[in-house]
Protein backbone atom coordinates (compact mmCIF):
# COMPACT_ATOMS: atom_id res chain seq x y z
CA UNK A 1 0.00 0.00 0.00
CA UNK A 2 1.38 3.36 -1.02
CA UNK A 3 0.77 7.02 -0.32
CA UNK A 4 -2.04 7.27 -2.88
CA UNK A 5 -3.97 4.51 -1.11
CA UNK A 6 -3.43 6.13 2.27
CA UNK A 7 -4.51 9.47 0.82
CA UNK A 8 -7.83 7.86 -0.17
CA UNK A 9 -8.31 6.66 3.40
CA UNK A 10 -7.60 10.17 4.63
CA UNK A 11 -10.02 11.66 2.08
CA UNK A 12 -12.73 9.26 3.19
CA UNK A 13 -12.00 10.13 6.81
CA UNK A 14 -12.52 13.84 6.09
CA UNK A 15 -15.65 13.21 4.02
CA UNK A 16 -17.28 10.93 6.60
CA UNK A 17 -16.34 13.17 9.52
CA UNK A 18 -17.80 16.23 7.81
CA UNK A 19 -21.04 14.43 6.91
CA UNK A 20 -21.51 13.07 10.40
CA UNK A 21 -20.73 16.37 12.11
CA UNK A 22 -23.19 18.20 9.87
CA UNK A 23 -25.99 15.84 10.95
CA UNK A 24 -24.95 15.99 14.59
CA UNK A 25 -25.72 19.71 14.65
CA UNK A 26 -29.41 18.72 14.70
CA UNK A 27 -29.00 16.59 17.84
CA UNK A 28 -30.12 18.30 21.03
CA UNK A 29 -27.50 18.90 23.71
CA UNK A 30 -29.43 16.59 26.05
CA UNK A 31 -29.40 13.74 23.51
CA UNK A 32 -25.78 14.47 22.57
CA UNK A 33 -24.76 13.90 26.20
CA UNK A 34 -27.25 11.13 27.05
CA UNK A 35 -25.82 7.74 27.98
CA UNK A 36 -26.93 5.34 25.24
CA UNK A 37 -24.90 2.24 26.03
CA UNK A 38 -21.79 3.05 24.00
CA UNK A 39 -18.36 2.13 25.34
CA UNK A 40 -17.69 5.82 25.92
CA UNK A 41 -21.27 6.21 27.13
CA UNK A 42 -22.69 8.96 24.90
CA UNK A 43 -22.27 10.54 21.49
CA UNK A 44 -20.26 13.28 23.21
CA UNK A 45 -18.05 10.75 25.01
CA UNK A 46 -17.47 8.75 21.83
CA UNK A 47 -16.60 11.83 19.76
CA UNK A 48 -14.26 13.10 22.47
CA UNK A 49 -12.54 9.70 22.39
CA UNK A 50 -12.33 9.88 18.60
CA UNK A 51 -10.83 13.37 18.76
CA UNK A 52 -8.39 12.30 21.45
CA UNK A 53 -7.34 9.08 19.74
CA UNK A 54 -7.13 10.25 16.16
CA UNK A 55 -5.70 13.69 16.68
CA UNK A 56 -4.16 14.09 20.14
CA UNK A 57 -2.59 10.63 20.37
CA UNK A 58 -2.06 9.15 16.90
CA UNK A 59 -1.36 12.35 15.00
CA UNK A 60 1.19 13.31 17.65
CA UNK A 61 2.82 9.90 17.36
CA UNK A 62 3.06 10.03 13.59
CA UNK A 63 3.73 13.71 12.93
CA UNK A 64 5.57 14.89 16.03
CA UNK A 65 7.13 11.60 17.19
CA UNK A 66 5.65 12.35 20.59
CA UNK A 67 3.44 10.01 22.61
CA UNK A 68 1.14 11.80 25.04
CA UNK A 69 -0.10 9.78 27.99
CA UNK A 70 -3.78 10.56 28.44
CA UNK A 71 -6.73 8.44 29.53
CA UNK A 72 -8.75 7.25 26.53
CA UNK A 73 -11.93 8.77 27.99
CA UNK A 74 -10.45 12.27 28.35
CA UNK A 75 -13.00 14.97 27.58
CA UNK A 76 -11.46 17.52 25.25
CA UNK A 77 -14.60 19.62 24.77
CA UNK A 78 -17.83 19.79 26.76
CA UNK A 79 -19.31 22.13 24.14
CA UNK A 80 -20.85 20.32 21.14
CA UNK A 81 -20.00 23.04 18.61
CA UNK A 82 -16.36 23.20 19.67
CA UNK A 83 -16.07 19.41 19.55
CA UNK A 84 -17.61 19.11 16.08
CA UNK A 85 -15.55 22.03 14.73
CA UNK A 86 -12.29 20.56 16.01
CA UNK A 87 -13.09 17.10 14.64
CA UNK A 88 -13.75 18.65 11.23
CA UNK A 89 -10.70 20.89 11.16
CA UNK A 90 -8.24 18.33 12.50
CA UNK A 91 -9.39 15.65 10.05
CA UNK A 92 -7.79 17.75 7.30
CA UNK A 93 -4.38 17.43 8.97
CA UNK A 94 -4.06 13.84 7.80
CA UNK A 95 -4.25 14.90 4.14
CA UNK A 96 -1.22 17.18 4.39
CA UNK A 97 0.57 14.69 6.62
CA UNK A 98 0.29 11.99 3.95
CA UNK A 99 1.20 14.42 1.17
CA UNK A 100 4.43 15.25 3.02
CA UNK A 101 5.11 11.67 4.14
CA UNK A 102 8.46 10.11 3.25
CA UNK A 103 7.31 6.94 1.49
CA UNK A 104 10.29 4.97 2.82
CA UNK A 105 8.65 5.09 6.26
CA UNK A 106 5.81 2.91 5.00
CA UNK A 107 7.96 -0.24 5.09
CA UNK A 108 9.25 0.35 8.62
CA UNK A 109 7.76 0.48 12.08
CA UNK A 110 6.20 3.24 14.12
CA UNK A 111 7.81 3.40 17.55
CA UNK A 112 5.64 5.05 20.17
CA UNK A 113 4.29 4.71 23.68
CA UNK A 114 0.71 3.70 24.37
CA UNK A 115 -1.57 5.99 26.35
CA UNK A 116 -0.51 4.12 29.52
CA UNK A 117 3.21 4.66 28.75
CA UNK A 118 4.07 1.15 27.46
CA UNK A 119 6.51 1.17 24.52
CA UNK A 120 5.30 -0.23 21.20
CA UNK A 121 6.75 -0.84 17.75
CA UNK A 122 4.21 -1.70 15.05
CA UNK A 123 4.21 -1.72 11.24
CA UNK A 124 3.93 1.89 10.12
CA UNK A 125 1.44 1.44 7.28
CA UNK A 126 -0.83 -0.95 9.20
CA UNK A 127 -0.88 1.37 12.18
CA UNK A 128 -1.81 4.32 9.99
CA UNK A 129 -4.63 2.25 8.47
CA UNK A 130 -5.73 1.49 12.04
CA UNK A 131 -6.19 5.22 12.68
CA UNK A 132 -8.64 5.53 9.80
CA UNK A 133 -10.40 2.27 10.65
CA UNK A 134 -10.74 3.41 14.27
CA UNK A 135 -12.58 6.52 13.06
CA UNK A 136 -14.90 4.42 10.91
CA UNK A 137 -15.68 2.20 13.90
CA UNK A 138 -16.61 5.08 16.18
CA UNK A 139 -18.55 7.00 13.52
CA UNK A 140 -20.60 3.83 13.11
CA UNK A 141 -21.30 3.76 16.84
CA UNK A 142 -22.40 7.39 16.75
CA UNK A 143 -24.66 6.68 13.75
CA UNK A 144 -26.28 3.83 15.67
CA UNK A 145 -26.80 6.08 18.69
CA UNK A 146 -28.40 8.73 16.48
CA UNK A 147 -30.79 6.14 15.10
CA UNK A 148 -31.67 4.90 18.59
CA UNK A 149 -32.37 8.48 19.64
CA UNK A 150 -34.65 9.03 16.63
CA UNK A 151 -32.38 11.20 14.48
CA UNK A 152 -31.62 10.91 10.79
CA UNK A 153 -28.02 9.87 10.30
CA UNK A 154 -26.04 10.19 7.09
CA UNK A 155 -24.94 7.40 4.80
CA UNK A 156 -21.26 6.98 5.57
CA UNK A 157 -20.38 4.03 3.36
CA UNK A 158 -17.30 4.66 1.22
CA UNK A 159 -19.35 3.98 -1.90
CA UNK A 160 -21.44 7.11 -1.21
CA UNK A 161 -18.27 9.18 -1.33
CA UNK A 162 -17.46 7.56 -4.67
CA UNK A 163 -20.93 8.38 -6.00
CA UNK A 164 -20.53 12.02 -4.93
CA UNK A 165 -17.14 12.20 -6.60
CA UNK A 166 -18.60 10.65 -9.74
CA UNK A 167 -21.37 13.27 -9.82
CA UNK A 168 -18.77 16.06 -9.59
CA UNK A 169 -16.87 14.82 -12.67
Amino acid sequence: MGKNDLKRFAQYNVWATQRLCKCLKTVSDADFNQEVGLYFKSIAGTLNHLLLGEHYLWYSRFKEHYSPTMPLNTVIHQDKTQLLNELNSKSLNWLSFIDDLDETLLTGNLNYCRANGDAQSLPYTDTLIHVFNHGTHHRGQVSAAMTILGYQCPELDWVYMLVEENLQD
